[in-house]
Protein backbone atom coordinates (compact mmCIF):
# COMPACT_ATOMS: atom_id res chain seq x y z
CA UNK A 1 0.00 0.00 0.00
CA UNK A 2 1.90 3.41 -0.91
CA UNK A 3 1.34 6.10 1.30
CA UNK A 4 -0.86 9.24 0.89
CA UNK A 5 0.65 12.73 0.61
CA UNK A 6 -0.16 13.80 4.12
CA UNK A 7 1.35 10.40 5.10
CA UNK A 8 5.08 11.18 3.15
CA UNK A 9 4.89 14.83 4.90
CA UNK A 10 4.11 13.71 8.31
CA UNK A 11 0.97 16.24 8.37
CA UNK A 12 -2.61 16.35 9.00
CA UNK A 13 -5.66 16.18 6.07
CA UNK A 14 -6.60 19.66 7.97
CA UNK A 15 -2.68 21.13 7.51
CA UNK A 16 -2.48 24.72 7.20
CA UNK A 17 0.16 25.85 4.17
CA UNK A 18 2.44 26.52 6.76
CA UNK A 19 2.62 23.44 8.73
CA UNK A 20 2.98 21.46 4.61
CA UNK A 21 5.95 24.14 4.26
CA UNK A 22 7.29 23.45 7.83
CA UNK A 23 7.08 19.87 7.35
CA UNK A 24 8.78 19.44 3.42
CA UNK A 25 11.81 21.75 5.19
CA UNK A 26 12.18 19.14 8.00
CA UNK A 27 12.15 16.18 5.74
CA UNK A 28 14.28 18.26 2.93
CA UNK A 29 16.95 18.54 5.88
CA UNK A 30 16.99 15.05 6.76
CA UNK A 31 16.74 13.21 3.30
CA UNK A 32 18.49 15.79 0.55
CA UNK A 33 20.46 13.51 -1.78
CA UNK A 34 23.23 16.46 -0.31
CA UNK A 35 22.96 16.21 3.26
CA UNK A 36 22.10 12.31 3.03
CA UNK A 37 24.47 9.95 1.55
CA UNK A 38 22.25 6.84 2.05
CA UNK A 39 21.39 5.47 -1.05
CA UNK A 40 17.70 5.58 -0.44
CA UNK A 41 17.57 9.22 0.25
CA UNK A 42 17.56 10.23 -3.61
CA UNK A 43 14.04 8.47 -3.57
CA UNK A 44 12.87 9.65 -0.33
CA UNK A 45 13.38 13.21 -1.68
CA UNK A 46 11.78 12.64 -5.28
CA UNK A 47 8.32 11.67 -3.05
CA UNK A 48 9.02 14.34 -0.91
CA UNK A 49 8.72 17.13 -3.81
CA UNK A 50 5.86 15.21 -5.30
CA UNK A 51 3.90 14.94 -2.26
CA UNK A 52 4.68 18.65 -1.44
CA UNK A 53 3.84 20.51 -4.70
CA UNK A 54 0.60 18.35 -4.89
CA UNK A 55 -0.64 19.36 -1.15
CA UNK A 56 1.00 22.67 -1.83
CA UNK A 57 -1.37 23.17 -5.30
CA UNK A 58 -4.41 23.32 -3.22
CA UNK A 59 -3.44 26.84 -1.92
CA UNK A 60 -2.64 28.34 -4.90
Amino acid sequence: MSASYYEILGVEVTATEEQIREAYRRLARQYHPDLNDSPAAKEHMQQINIAYRALMSRFH
